[in-house]
């Protein structure tokens, strides 16, 4: 058997059935809702118990009451709110906030809607009980829905519980996904065949025309596209940017996969925008994207200055033991300085000192012209994983990113954020061209998507495009996404060389 056939064996999952996917896609995902249901039950109770035992502590009548009445009212209320504000919509499982924005609307609306029950049929809630178990259902129910979140990505790893897609597209452009969605399988889309643009139809069904990446199949052309999906057993279709797909083209793949009940994603040509900037204008018949501006100024980036400093000032007086602590391992190691201090390039290209924990012997910088046929990094970059300048303490420094907590400093000055994109060298700076540029209208980060998606074993385009993916869709609930995450990825230790 051929690499070909042994890679269309392989993507079509030695399935007999073409349409064995669907099913089982469904499968899973009804599961998944299945657990999440129970789940909002569960915690719901487990809310109202907790309010009914702390609320009515001593008073046995009154809990009682409000124990059975805990068991069965609050779970039904929770429940229904959930599935009103579309917490059981199968589209945002697994991937992005939307799932646990959906549970904090669910809380709103059942506060809303309690509040006017109990005003117009005079009911006697006791304030107190409703005080101690809504915060604490949604308590408990946002760290469920995260369990089974984090289950479902360990699941994703092994390869199960995955959309398997067809890609439409130009050769280098589906590479790319392709390259990116096995790197991060949390996303849960398995690509097991690509129709390329660029490539003539024909070529299938007598067999796929060659290999792509990673062992996927290219299945011909556009043209060929219903075909692969029956073939490979795919149950969605992702259509990257390409003017031959264009709006009648599309139309009339969405008729053809409503017959088997194929999901349809179509990517924008508009690059590294997310979700809550678009909103969809129907015009004259035509679904128009309206994209608003980057919030760069104003109100909320005043609140996030605040916050920067408020948090910055807190931790350097609880962690004033700390930095005692590996200053002293410092010096004793080499007796040389506990601190690094290197320009930088921060917010409009101001320069600016930022200081970190020495991690490398105090000639480091000199010894660096020896070392650049050794690089490991690509474009401006300069990544060494076994660094020979690197010391012992500096090593578990690193690995733990405890190099970094000098930068709160930085912060409190106001030349960093709490998140950002990563603090530039001036070198850097003077190879930018075009857009990398647009990186420099925010203040660089303490941590940012570059750490929490991998670091130093990132390329350097990857780098550049999540740095600007951050200035283009910054907010503040993305910089409280990305802090909540860069614990995570100090705890692996991913990049951290």
């Amino acid at each position: 058997m051929s690499a070909i056939d042994d890679a269309v064996e392989a993507a079509s999952g030695l399935a007999t059935d073409p349409n064995a996917a669907i099913p089982a896609t469904r499968a899973w995902t009804s599961a998944y809702v299945r657990r999440a249901a129970i789940a909002d039950w569960v915690c719901a109770m487990a809310a109202g118990v907790v309010a009914a035992k702390l609320r009515f502590w001593g008073q046995s009548d009154v809990q009682f009451t409000y124990l059975s009445l805990s068991c069965a009212l609050p779970p039904v209320a929770w429940s229904m709110s959930v599935l009103l504000a579309g917490g059981y919509d199968t589209r945002f499982i697994g991937l992005g906030s939307e799932e646990f924005r959906r549970i904090l609307s669910a809380a709103v609306n059942l506060t809303a809607g309690l509040a006017l029950v109990s005003y117009a049929a005079k009911l006697d809630l006791a304030r107190g009980y409703m005080a101690i178990a809504l915060p604490s259902a949604i308590a408990m129910d946002l760290t469920a829905r995260y369990l089974l979140r984090k289950h479902l990505h360990r699941q994703r790893v092994r390869g199960w519980c995955v959309r398997r897609v067809v890609v439409v597209g130009y050769g280098a452009a589906v590479a790319r996904l392709v390259t990116a969605l096995q790197r991060d399988t949390y996303h849960g889309l398995a690509v097991v065949a690509a129709c390329l643009v660029d490539a003539p139809d024909g070529a299938f069904p007598d067999g796929p025309a060659h290999l792509l990446a990673a062992n996927v199949p290219v299945a011909g052309g556009p043209g060929n596209l219903v075909a692969a999906v029956s073939r490979f057993g795919a149950d969605a279709v992702a259509v990257l940017p390409c003017p031959e797909m264009d709006g009648a083209h599309l139309r009339e793949l969405a008729w053809e996969l409503e017959k088997t009940g194929t999901d349809l994603f179509v990517a924008p040509t508009l690059l590294d925008v997310a979700g809550p900037r678009t909103t969809i204008h129907p015009v004259a018949g035509l679904p128009l994207l309206h994209v608003d501006h980057p919030e760069l100024s104003g109100a909320k980036k005043a609140i996030k200055s605040v916050i920067d400093k408020a948090c910055a000032a807190s931790a350097l007086v609880v962690l004033a033991p700390l930095f005692a602590a590996i200053a002293v391992s410092i010096r004793l190691a080499d007796h040389g300085p506990a601190f690094f201090r290197q320009t930088r390039i921060g917010k409009d290209g101001q320069r600016f000192t930022l200081y970190k924990f020495r991690t490398m012997v105090p000639n480091a910088e000199q010894r660096k012209s020896q070392l650049v046929p050794h690089n490991e990094a690509d474009g401006a970059l300069f990544k060494i994983r076994r660094d020979p300048r690197v010391t012992r303490p500096g090593a578990w420094l690193r690995r733990w990113s405890l190099d970094e907590l000098p930068q709160l400093i930085n912060v409190l000055n106001g030349d960093m954020s709490l998140v950002g994109p990563r603090p530039a060298l001036p070198e850097e700076v003077a190879s930018y061209r075009g857009h990398m540029r647009r990186r420099l209208v925010v203040k660089p980060g303490l941590t940012g998507l570059w750490q929490v998606s991998g670091r130093s074993d990132l390329s350097w385009q990857e780098t550049e495009r999540l740095d600007v993916h951050y200035v283009e869709n910054w907010s503040l609930a993305l910089d409280l996404h990305v802090l909540w995450k860069t614990g995570s990825a100090v705890v692996r230790g991913s990049g951290a060389y």
